[in-house]
């Protein structure tokens, strides 16, 4: 089902996921962007700040609730399929991702 491979080129590791799963995170990702190229006629036709500054936090809205879509994703699957095959050092990484989201 999930297929954690290494990267050839670039020694990174990818993950092979279901395709509602990929539809979902394009989709999200996709609106995301339509929501910063609203963002930026409106500074093209210079919108006033304040408008500007409210859309710009809808966007980060947006990317944070795709970041804990694909956490959850990540730690439903990859985690914990990793400690079940005594792969402790992924708990490791999952803390430096952790803090370097928290930053």
């Amino acid at each position: 089902m999930e297929d954690k491979k290494v990267c050839p080129g670039c020694s990174h590791k990818t993950k092979e996921r279901p395709e509602k799963e990929y539809r979902d995170l394009l989709n999200r990702l996709s609106r995301i962007e339509g929501q910063v190229r609203g963002i930026r006629r409106m500074v093209e036709n210079n919108a006033y700040c304040p408008d500007i500054l409210i859309q710009v936090s809808a966007v980060n809205a947006a990317l944070n609730s795709f970041n804990k879509v694909l956490l959850a994703d990540h730690i439903r699957t990859c985690v914990a399929d990793d400690i079940r095959a005594g792969k402790d050092e992924t708990i490791d990484e999952l803390v430096a991702t952790l803090q370097k989201l928290m930053k």
